[in-house]
């Protein structure tokens, strides 16, 4: 398999995608917007075509496109008095509305906006390897250099805003670096089902972790596992990536589920017994 340079950027495409879809997805879920990968998803969408049409990468224009989407999103959310799930349906159909269109009017044909939306990572070249590289870093960096500011926002917005955290920066910091890592992962599961690699890793994390340093870093773990797993099975296989990946990041919660439940079904027991130790340092 490794004998095949496709194969070879394959994996290291699923590799930093494992790695960064759920760095960014725990904030997103801590903060209860676990589906905002699917609206910034559609709205990436509208960027993939602009770039179709006029004829540059789309990787960028995606990168531009969406990260003006998410900020939107959160302004939206922030003054618009509108809720977050009416910010996201606002975005998440003007998205796939203007990217089908743009694709039309480009001349783009069916295949090609479906690489996009399921995925084609078996097809990245290596000026899109090196940008999904350069990207991934950047996220990570920020992700878990800003952890302390970025959890203390999702946490309690109210507590970090009276503690002098710029609440409003940090989460449009979040915002857009959840564009960027949906745009990165577009190649790899497509735009239709980032959202389930932001999110699925860390639901099987929370299901053995108590904290957010150890939760952040199992999803990590699951995610580049599930990535790269989906990957070799689909070539052995003869599967799409995309799904694979997705399917066998449901199979470990699946099977994480039930030792979660006994953990905490301990926990809960100890608790009772033990009254002081519910006081964790």
């Amino acid at each position: 398999m490794l004998s095949f340079q496709f194969m070879q950027y394959a994996l290291l495409a699923a590799l930093m995608t494992g790695m960064t879809t759920p760095a960014i997805g725990t904030y997103l879920v801590q903060r209860r917007l676990a589906l905002l990968g699917d609206g910034i998803g559609h709205i990436a969408l509208t960027g993939v075509a602009l770039g179709v049409l006029t004829h540059t990468t789309p990787i960028i224009t995606a990168v531009i496109v969406s990260s003006i989407g998410a900020i939107a999103i959160e302004l939206l959310r922030a003054y618009g008095h509108t809720s977050g799930d009416v910010a996201l349906a606002l975005l998440f159909y003007g998205g796939i509305a203007g990217g089908v269109l743009l694709i039309n009017l480009a001349g783009g044909t069916a295949a090609q906006l479906n690489g996009y939306l399921f995925g084609a990572i078996t097809t990245i070249s290596s000026t899109d390897l090196l940008l999904v590289l350069v990207l991934a870093v950047v996220i990570l960096v920020v992700a878990l250099g800003l952890a302390p500011q970025l959890f203390a926002v999702c946490q309690d917005e109210e507590h970090a805003r009276v503690s002098g955290v710029p609440v409003r920066l940090y989460s449009i910091l979040i915002a857009v670096l959840a564009a960027v890592t949906v745009t990165v992962a577009m190649r790899t599961v497509g735009l239709l089902l980032v959202s389930a690699l932001m999110v699925v890793p860390v639901a099987t994390a929370q299901q053995l972790t108590r904290s957010f340093k150890t939760t952040v870093a199992l999803a990590m773990a699951i995610g580049t596992v599930a990535a790269v797993a989906g990957v070799t099975t689909s070539y052995f296989a003869n599967t799409q990536p995309g799904p694979t990946i997705v399917v066998l990041a449901l199979g470990v919660f699946v099977l994480v589920t039930p030792i979660g439940t006994m953990l905490r079904s301990r926990r809960n027991r100890r608790a009772a017994a033990y009254p002081e130790s519910r006081l964790d340092v």
